[in-house]
């Protein structure tokens, strides 16, 4: 697609290899929170992921895939353009589990490790022991302690209301055995996690009125647990997927808010011009993503379609901003601002492009282009709450 657009390019495109390379490279200093699952199987691992995530079980199940002999790694929403990652270790519980591998392999990529517990399940030897190490191997490494299945100390009844750990760990209200349980843990677990959060996530199914039950106390807690630049992609995440509703959109969102992190990252470096490719090929990898989680396919004619009412203006304002970067750090930040709207309004246009193609319209040039004005506004107003850089593109 590059070789057929290249005319209308004041640059040289990249190839596949040099696109993969650049990508990599962004991706290493991109700011990707890695959170390190440690629990036994049934303990709700996969329940936080997809609470944080908004991902179906199923494919969040498909997308693990082997990183050490008893450990799995998962990009969510994918590897090319990842929001956040997450380390689950599965050799718990096996003879002579020792974490030695996991911490050589995670020590550098882990910013938070989430320990997962059954709030009533009190046979944790194997849980402790190697948490042991793996505190000791990295003491400044933020640990949550995440007490899951509550309800299983009360059997058939719906969760306090009001939620009774708003206020305390211990509150006088909790039955009495759940209470001595989470006592318990709290003990166990002196000095090996910095945070306990009780919390009970279910599936619709399960007859519960709040299903999250804790899920925000989840949430709120990894935020201040997180380095101030990695908070900036869970709070994108969460703040855009409110109001969705359509499956595909919901899926489709984290790509686009993947591609413009990562094209943000690129427009931060401080040489003029020299991003301008990389931006222009995360962009073009973006559109394609969608089409086909849309189920559609670009062409010629599609590509130019949704590229010529917007693609002349985007490209000719990235080409001004560039000249800010001869003003230090003002122009990276601005740049990098312009790259994070740009991409991200041109990812919601062709999201509602290939939406409306999907159920057989026929989507004009000016509608597309009032659809990515509106969305570059909300791109640009998301950046300067999430950045507080309060700069327009």
């Amino acid at each position: 697609m590059f070789r057929k657009l290249k005319h209308w390019l004041p640059f040289r495109s990249l190839s596949d290899d040099e696109y993969r390379r650049e990508r990599d490279r962004l991706l290493d200093r991109a700011p990707v929170p890695v959170f390190w699952l440690f629990g036994k199987t049934g303990s709700g691992k996969t329940s936080i992921v997809k609470y944080l995530t908004g991902a179906e079980r199923a494919e969040i199940g498909g997308g693990f895939r082997p990183q050490t002999q008893r450990s799995e790694e998962y990009d969510f929403p994918a590897a090319d353009a990842p929001l956040a990652r997450f380390l689950d270790t599965r050799g718990l519980g096996e003879t002579h589990y020792d974490p030695g591998e996991d911490i050589q392999q995670f020590a550098s990529k882990a910013h938070v490790v989430i320990v997962t517990v059954r709030a009533l399940d009190h046979a944790l030897a194997e849980i402790v022991e190697p948490l042991r190490a793996i505190r000791k191997a990295a003491p400044a490494r933020p640990v949550l302690l995440a007490l899951t299945c509550l309800h299983e100390a009360y059997p058939g009844q719906q969760h306090p209301q009001p939620d009774p750990f708003e206020s305390a760990l211990l509150p006088d209200q909790l039955l009495p055995d759940l209470q001595r349980s989470i006592a318990a843990q709290h003990e166990r677990f002196a000095g090996l996690a910095d945070a306990v959060v009780p919390l009970d996530l279910t599936q619709p199914e399960d007859g519960f009125d709040q299903p999250e039950f804790g899920g925000e106390r989840l949430k709120t807690t990894l935020l201040t647990m997180l380095p101030a630049a990695y908070r900036q992609t869970l709070l994108a995440l969460h703040d855009s997927m409110k109001s969705l509703k359509d499956l595909n959109d919901r899926r489709a969102l984290p790509h686009v808010i993947g591609h413009s992190m990562l094209a943000a990252s690129a427009a931060a470096v401080p040489l003029p011009w020299v991003d301008l490719p990389v931006v222009a090929a995360i962009q073009t990898h973006l559109v394609y993503r969608l089409a086909g989680l849309y189920g559609q396919h670009v062409d010629a004619r599609t590509w130019l379609e949704m590229a010529g009412p917007v693609g002349g203006r985007m490209l000719a304002r990235q080409i001004v901003r560039e000249t800010l970067k001869f003003i230090p750090f003002v122009g990276m930040a601005a740049n990098a601002a312009l790259a994070y709207a740009y991409t991200y309004g041109l990812g919601k246009a062709c999201s509602w492009y290939f939406g409306q193609v999907r159920e057989g319209n026929a989507p004009s040039a000016r509608d597309l282009e009032q659809v990515w004005r509106d969305q570059l506004t909300q791109a640009a107003q998301a950046w300067k709450k999430l950045s507080g850089t309060g700069l327009r593109p």
